[in-house]
């Protein structure tokens, strides 16, 4: 039998670890092109999140080797799956490319990040 301390403790582990499960963040689940691939050219960029996103205030940046951003169109979360982010790519020369998303998810929470991928 627990006694009446240790129960206390073990429901508020419990209870600390369930709020701790409502508060997910939006962290890529898929990214295409991938973090380090070489691909010819793509017509987009987009990343799978594991959370719903808030359109508002998450997106997409892509840009070249000096720092220039490529993308002219601005990214979108997807209205029929909230967990899917893209940007819409213009025809791009070999070279390095880096991908930095912001991912706001529908509780609030934000995550941020960078990848890069190479135009062969």
């Amino acid at each position: 039998m627990l006694s009446s301390s240790l129960m206390r403790g073990v429901l508020a582990l419990a209870f600390v670890g369930s709020a701790q499960l409502a508060f997910a963040h939006a962290l890529p689940k898929l990214q295409q092109p991938g973090p380090g691939a070489t691909v010819s050219a793509p017509h987009e960029v987009a990343i799978d999140f594991g959370e719903a996103l808030e359109p508002t205030f998450s997106k997409l940046i892509v840009t070249d080797a000096k720092g220039t951003q490529v993308n002219t169109a601005k990214s979108a979360v997807d209205a029929n799956d909230k967990k899917h982010m893209s940007v819409a790519l213009p025809d791009l020369a070999p070279g390095v490319y880096k991908v930095q998303w912001t991912a706001v998810a529908a509780d609030g929470h934000r995550t941020q990040g960078h990848y890069n991928f190479t135009v062969k």
